[in-house]
């Protein structure tokens, strides 16, 4: 009796031990599994730093582009101001010439009331009706003089009003580029701080492999 349950525990204790030994050898990593995972975590770890490093220049093209945006901008307005100031002069100048030939046109309706007078009382040849014909002559000079500037002022009011507008329109795109540039440095500065998050996880994936747990 005492031989036989020596034996059934012997034969127990076996069967225990190698239970044990199954359980801590399904419990222990595949080394091959393990090779493999870190080397998957090492190419990710590759790739967040290429991602990384091309949205960094993304990022850093996209702000000199904003630079050179604004530098666009402020000298557009600067244009556009400039040819404003161009306009206001041209209306001044437009508006004086105007008056100044307003001014000749009525000395010359009075130099032909004058004229027609001398002639009716002194005569075709007299030294009045020769002195009114002078005035007249000067008076239709200047309001001819006058009239050129006036056609020379209105094409540069054109002009400048077609500078003025131009730069305008500019401008309206320099805000559109900047708002734009600005837009993409923003999605790329967090796209920079996603490629940071995804590579201290997988900087830490590799660390738990490297562990065995």
């Amino acid at each position: 009796m005492n031989a036989e349950r020596v034996v059934r525990r012997g034969v127990l204790a076996i069967a225990f031990a190698g239970l044990l030994a199954g359980g801590a050898y399904a419990q222990s990593p595949d080394p091959s599994s393990q090779q493999q995972d870190l080397k998957d975590d090492k190419k990710d770890i590759r790739s967040d730093k290429k991602d990384l490093a091309k949205d960094r220049a993304d990022r850093n093209a996209d702000q000199r582009d904003i630079n050179k945006d604004k530098r666009d901008l402020a000298a557009d307005r600067k244009d556009r101001n400039q040819d404003q100031r161009d306009i206001n002069h041209d209306r001044r100048d437009l508006n004086k010439d105007r008056a100044d030939r307003n001014k000749d046109q009525r000395d010359i309706n009075k130099d032909k009331s004058q004229l027609a007078s001398d002639v009716k009382k002194y005569g075709a040849n007299s030294s009045q009706a020769q002195a009114d014909r002078k005035d007249l002559h000067a008076d239709r000079v200047d309001r001819n003089k006058d009239q050129k500037d006036i056609n020379h002022d209105r094409k540069d009011l054109n002009k400048d009003r077609a500078d003025r507008n131009a730069d305008q329109r500019d401008i309206n795109k320099d805000k559109r580029d900047l708002h734009a540039d600005g837009k993409d440095r923003n999605q790329d500065q967090k796209d920079i701080h996603k490629d940071k998050k995804d590579l201290h996880k997988d900087r830490k994936d590799l660390r738990h492999d490297r562990r065995g747990h």
